[in-house]
């Protein structure tokens, strides 16, 4: 197998249009690869500039989990901070975790803080929405957010070899008319479900506008976890 390590995004689109297969720490595939073969030619984002951003708005997708620090929001700090073990997070990287893995730990960090991920086309280098990095599974490059309020999130303990343990991510936004929403974003098994409420009326209002939707259909003791969660982050702003 051959490793091509481009530095600009020129050479990363070259590196794409020879079929190059991009990885990130190997940590999801090398097994595949062992049992299958290797493919011919393999890309690395480590060296590109672009994705390597770790800033208080701003994540590329080459930065290994084990970086994410508190520059970014609580919820993504913590969502990084729980993946798999302290090997693991030093190979695992924030586009692996997001596109290539079926758990998707980031993913409802990325959602509550409404992340835009940039993605890399044959052609150029663009913004789009998670919906569409998901279904598609394009070479991401980065993510971008607004700070927000607060944030939080929460894994349930699960024993290994068994279902994905349950995960609640919260944030609270400004919008431009300076209202509160909050998002919550949850992953139940293998899926990731995410809705935004108004909060200006506190938890309660929150919880009842959440009853309507899809995360209010969760399975009870999921919806318990819901409720802790946002009780504990509306009440840490009415604190503040």
């Amino acid at each position: 197998m051959l490793l091509r390590l481009p530095t600009s995004v020129t050479e990363a689109q070259e590196c794409m249009a020879e079929g190059a297969v991009p990885i990130g720490g190997a940590t999801l595939v090398w097994a595949t690869w062992q049992r299958d073969g290797f493919p011919a030619l393999a890309m690395s984002l480590r060296d590109l500039p672009e994705a390597n951003v770790l800033e208080p708005e701003q994540l590329g997708a080459a930065v290994v989990l084990q970086r994410v620090d508190d520059r970014v929001p609580e919820v993504l700090r913590r969502a990084a901070g729980t993946v798999g073990t302290g090997a693991v997070r030093r190979a695992a990287t924030v586009g692996g975790n997001i596109v290539g893995s079926s758990l998707r730990c980031l993913l409802p960090a990325a959602l509550v803080l409404d992340a835009r991920p940039t993605v890399l086309g044959p052609d150029r280098a663009y913004e789009t929405d998670l919906a569409e990095v998901l279904a598609k599974r394009h070479l991401l490059l980065g993510l971008r957010w607004r700070t927000p309020k607060a944030s939080g999130y929460r894994k349930e303990p699960a024993e290994g070899g068994g279902p994905p343990p349950l995960v609640v991510a919260t944030a609270v936004h400004a919008d431009d008319e300076g209202r509160h929403l909050l998002r919550v974003a949850v992953r139940d098994g293998y899926e990731v479900i995410g809705e935004t409420v108004p909060c200006d009326g506190g938890a309660d209002q929150a919880l009842a506008a959440l009853d309507g939707t899809d995360v209010g259909a969760l399975p009870p003791a999921a919806r318990d976890v819901v409720r802790e969660r946002v009780a504990a982050i509306l009440g840490s702003l009415a604190e503040d």
